[in-house]
């Protein structure tokens, strides 16, 4: 990946997106869609965002914009950035997700995966909220922490079974 700069605003350029759209096509055509439940979490300063995978999934990330830590404290995945590169991971594993990072994740044991986004705003009385209220905040929050990206090798009529989590 190449990093630009325009206006003020970082653009990347990610030399594996076309090849991980080609594979999240491959997934939509072919697999049945899988649950993967997620809780939000709210403490001061602090997003954390709780994912389940269950075992036999095959997933894709979305592109994360910022630096932040990330626990599999549950489970056992392979995980690759679309470079052919594919790392063993199983809890507890604690890592550092980098800035223009997605991920194709394989899913061996039913993993949790657990991602801590900084926050000046959460104050965590947001755990109060109703779930469409926590809604609200996670998609602001996701406007500024996840990379708008749409994979163009899927037609419209399948995007809605995708997951990217």
């Amino acid at each position: 990946m190449t990093a630009l700069s325009s206006n003020k605003i970082d653009v990347a350029i990610r030399t594996n997106d076309l090849r991980i759209d080609q594979l999240e096509a491959a997934i939509v055509s072919n697999l049945s869609p899988v649950e993967c439940p997620v809780t939000h979490m709210f403490a001061k300063g602090m997003y954390i965002r709780e994912i389940f995978l269950p075992a036999g999934a095959l997933v894709t990330s979305k592109i994360h914009k910022t630096e932040h830590p990330f626990t599999i404290s549950k489970g056992k995945v392979l995980i690759s950035s679309g470079n052919n590169d594919w790392i063993e991971r199983s809890a507890p594993f604690t890592g550092i997700t980098e800035a223009g990072t997605r991920r194709v994740v394989a899913v061996i044991d039913d993993c949790i995966w657990t991602t801590y986004h900084a926050y000046r705003s959460i104050t965590g009385k947001e755990n109060e909220l109703s779930e469409p209220g926590q809604q609200m905040i996670v998609d602001c929050i996701e406007k500024k922490i996840i990379q708008k990206h749409e994979n163009k090798v899927l037609n419209n009529t399948k995007k809605s079974q995708l997951w990217l989590g």
